[in-house]
């Protein structure tokens, strides 16, 4: 069996990641912090339309829960391997720098910096030994340009794109790849709040993506196809910014 990993799996980009690794007919291991009835509604999801998955529930940010939780999945399936790894979770806690707390700086940095070096480095040996992997970064047009009151994530962002580009080096030669995403406006829980009628108007397309489009290019980064592609941030969105 193949087994694909994708943090923040129980909603918005991460469901629509997992649904469309599980059409890829990986197993998908949904990890998430505390939604549990979301959680559920992706597995069932993911059932729905033939596939299989597994709910790993753990905060990304807290090094022992990702080490138990790997710790366990490696014990109960010791001849498999995680094959690909989408480090998708992340939150938005937008202030003004003027204004920002440091929780507000910390909270949004942790998830995406721990939980990008929690996850990928332990997953790395047996990718190498392998000799295949696909590492996939959820990235953000915010963390390419900035974006003004938010400054916490467009540096967490801007630094997940940083390790994506040095990582590609340091494994291309075992067929691992690492790429970033860089989505735009996506139709998800995390533009609550943005008025799409006013801010279409500054995208080319005029309107806002859905997380579907962005799965299915994660889904090309996972596959076979991809082999020749590392290193790479590739932006969906709409062409707000290129």
């Amino acid at each position: 069996m193949k087994y694909a990993l994708v943090t923040g799996g129980s909603r918005g980009i991460g469901r629509a990641v997992c649904l469309k690794l599980a059409q890829m007919e990986y197993t998908v291991l949904i990890n998430y912090k505390s939604n549990d009835a979301e959680a559920e509604q992706t597995l069932c999801l993911i059932r729905e339309q033939g596939g299989n998955g597994e709910l790993m529930k753990f905060d990304v940010t807290k090094a022992e829960m990702v080490s138990s939780a790997l710790r366990s999945w490696e014990e109960a399936h010791p001849n498999d391997y995680i094959e690909v790894l989408v480090n998708n979770a992340g939150i938005r806690k937008d202030n003004l720098m003027l204004w920002m707390e440091e929780e507000e700086w910390s909270s949004v940095v942790d998830i995406n910096l721990k939980g990008f070096f929690y996850l990928t480095q332990p997953l790395l040996k047996k990718m190498l030994i392998k000799r295949f992997g696909r590492i996939i970064n959820m990235v953000s047009v915010s963390g390419l340009k900035g974006t003004a009151g938010q400054t916490n994530y467009s540096a967490a962002k801007g630094g997940i794109i940083a390790a994506t580009k040095a990582l590609a080096q340091e494994v291309g030669k075992k067929q691992v790849t690492v790429n970033a995403v860089a989505p735009g406006f996506i139709r998800t829980d995390m533009v609550e709040g943005i008025d799409e009628s006013e801010w279409k108007k500054h995208i080319p397309v005029g309107r806002f993506g859905n997380p579907e489009e962005v799965a299915d290019l994660v889904g090309f980064l996972a596959s076979k196809q991809a082999s020749y592609i590392t290193g790479e941030v590739i932006s969906i969105n709409g062409g707000l910014h290129t």
